[in-house]
This record gives C-alpha cells, structure tokens and sequence, in this order.
C-alpha cells in the first residue's frame, strides 16, 4: 500500500533535483554567482543538497557543501535564538528597558525627546534605531557607528557609545526600521552572561546542537569563501575594503574583519558558518525548538510581532523575533504560504521556512548581492515550489 506514495515522493524529489541544479547552473553559466551550497530538508531530511561552482575563483578551489561562508545578517536568528534562551531562563525580559543592561544606552527621539527602548523592540526592529548605509540617514554616517561588516577592531562600547548619541528615527513601538537592533541586543546578552557574544552564542545554541563551524571567527581558513560582489561580465573579488550599491545606499565591506580579534562581536552580522549548520538551527526552529526553545516561545517568535508596522513598508510580510513572517502571500507577491519565515544575509545568502510543507531550504553564496536577493533567489524558489 505504501510503494504508490514512496514512487510520488521519488518523482517529486527528482522533480526537484532537476529543477534546483537547473537554477543553479543558470546562475553560474550566465556568471551572475561564483558559487553556492544549496540545502533543501523536507519533514527532516535532506532531499537535495548541492555545492556547486568555486569557493575561490582566483585559487581554483571547488565549492564544498562544509564551505564556511561570512554569514552577514544570517547571524540574526543565532543571536535571537541566544536570546530568547535567556528569556526563557527568565534572565531577560522582553518588555525590560534595554537601559538595565546598557545604561548608557538612551538614544533621543527626533525632537530630542525621551524614549525607552524594550527588548522586544529590539527583537522586532521597531526600535527606532537605523543602519548607517540609509542614504537619508546622515546622522549615522556622521557618529561613524558601525553595522558589523567593516571598520575592524572596533569594540563593542564604542559602537554603543556612537549608537546612543544619534537620534532616534521614531519612537520606539511605532514604526518599522532595519537596524543594528541586533548589536545593541549582542551588548544586552554580553552584559547579562559577562562573557563575549561568541561565547554565549556557544553555550545556548551551537553546542547544544553539536555544531563547530558557525562562530564569530573561521575555525579553518583554508574552508573560507572568497568573497565577491556584482560586476560586468562577472562578480568582482572585494579587496580588502569594497563599497556595494544596494537599494537601502551604499554598503561597506571588509571582508577580513571577522580575522581581527579586537573586532566587536556584531549580533547583526558578525559570524561565520556552514549551511549544515544554518540548516540544524533553522531545522530546530521549525520542528518547535527543542532542545533549545519550547514550542511556546516558538510559535510567538514564528508569528508577526511588530505590530502591523512592516506590513506598511513590505506588503504581506511581518516580523516575528528574527526574521520576516510572510502574512499575506498574495500581497507580498510570492509563492510561500502564509507563516513561512525569511531572511538572508548581504554577503549573498538566503533561507527560508516553510511549516505548512515541512520545508526549510538554506542557500549559501559568496556573490553580493545576487545571492541575496538577486534572479538566483526569485529563480531557486520558483524550481522548488513548482516540483511540490
């Protein structure tokens, strides 16, 4: 009874297969990525896994599936994760002022008002804090503050200190802005469990799931990819310092910073990692969250937090603690259902969950910005919906 359903499922994995490696060799024929490592589960298993192109086009090195790659923004679940373990262990609350752990920490509102920033503002980016690659944002530009992709040896109380003496872009709870949220709330966790962010990021989240690869720092450089950024007629190596033009402004790289020790540990963007290990942490969150979480702290983190607020700046698509929330799938114009989680990372990543398939689908790059949100990522998730 059970060979007609193991049959539709071999089809449907075929199916699959050969539409994943066709957007991937689109991609890497028409020279718009250098590399990837793509990972698809379903219901838990890995149904297709593929590493493809160069890890380093310049050394002739193959991508590998245990390619490290700088995760950028991917970094921000892990950090969110880290903190709601702390939540759960009733060390942090998500409606305390982020003032008891960062004193210093009081940022004015426009009109150089008072404000309060919670914890959960930080989780959700209503804070009202910014990112200083916003073109309209000069206040940031002229502290100097940092986002965590450039500016190496930078400590994490000077960013701080920088951070706090800009103005606020509204008051917190009433809007939606990306944001080094994610640093502050590194500070947060630091302060709280008195060691580095990697430290803790450690202790609560990739031990307990017996990952090695994934920190703050490159276990073995020789796995490292090369990164590069988009050029004519193909992706351009960053040197030690590059500028990319996105449509947030112009964004700053030095892909060396996570070599440097001195460099702050960047809750927004500051790690290093496998897709293995992005897939065993997404994987947790979409089973429920054990060993980690319980399935309460999940379930609010997997469902829109931000009040509405994101909705107005990307239609169809909230925030919960972490990530995108897709909402209206209509509106946001995709194939994903309703409660499927999203992000990536501008180093040229992308991820996503799917609970109502049982899918979680990690897509690793080393090309900014085509990996994050360039044809790649439009093409790769338009294979995997039509072979359902």
């Amino acid at each position: 009874m059970s060979l007609p359903l193991e049959m539709a499922d071999a089809d449907r994995n075929s199916s699959l297969a050969a539409a994943v490696d066709a957007a991937i060799a689109s991609a890497l024929d028409e020279k718009r990525l250098v590399g990837t490592v793509v990972l698809i589960a379903h219901d838990g298993e890995i149904v297709h896994r593929r590493a493809a192109g160069l890890a380093d086009r310049e050394n002739g090195l193959a991508m590998h599936e245990n390619t490290i790659f700088r995760l950028a923004s991917i970094t921000k679940p892990i950090v969110t994760i880290t903190a709601m373990r702390l939540v759960e262990q009733g060390r942090i609350g998500l409606d305390d002022p982020v003032t008891r752990w960062l004193p210093d920490l009081r940022p004015r509102l426009p009109d150089g008002g008072e404000a309060t920033i919670r914890i959960r503002h930080l989780l959700t980016h209503t804070s009202g804090l910014s990112y200083s690659f916003f073109e309209e944002d000069d206040a940031y530009a002229r502290a100097g503050v940092s986002d965590g992709l450039a500016e190496p040896g930078l400590p994490l109380a000077e960013n701080l200190r920088r951070i706090a003496s800009a103005p606020l872009r509204f008051a917190p709870g009433s809007d939606w802005q990306y944001s080094v949220a994610m640093d502050v709330l590194g500070g947060v966790i630091e302060a709280e469990t008195g060691v580095p962010l990697g430290e803790a990021v450690a202790e609560l989240v990739t031990k307990p799931l017996g990952l090695a690869d994934t920190a703050f720092s490159v276990r073995d450089r020789s796995r490292l990819a090369a990164a590069y950024m988009d050029a004519s007629p193909e992706p351009a190596l960053m040197g030690e310092t590059a500028v990319v033009m996105s449509l947030m402004g112009p964004i700053r790289f030095v892909p060396n910073r996570i070599f440097d020790p001195a460099s702050y540990h960047s809750g927004g963007a500051g790690m290093a990692g496998t897709a293995g290990d992005i897939l065993a942490i997404l994987e947790t969150i979409r089973r429920g969250g054990a060993p980690l979480l319980s399935t309460e702290s999940v379930r609010m983190m997997m469902t829109d937090q931000a009040a509405g607020h994101r909705q107005q700046h990307e239609p169809g698509s909230g925030f919960g603690f972490g990530w995108s929330v897709i909402t209206n799938p209509a509106e946001a114009g995709v194939p994903f259902p309703k409660g499927t989680l999203k992000w990536g990372g501008v180093y040229g990543h992308s991820w996503f969950i799917d609970p109502v398939n049982g899918l979680t689908v990690v897509a690793l790059t080393n090309t900014t910005l085509e990996g994050m949100w360039g044809k790649f990522t439009v093409d790769l998730r338009e294979a995997i919906y039509s072979a359902l």
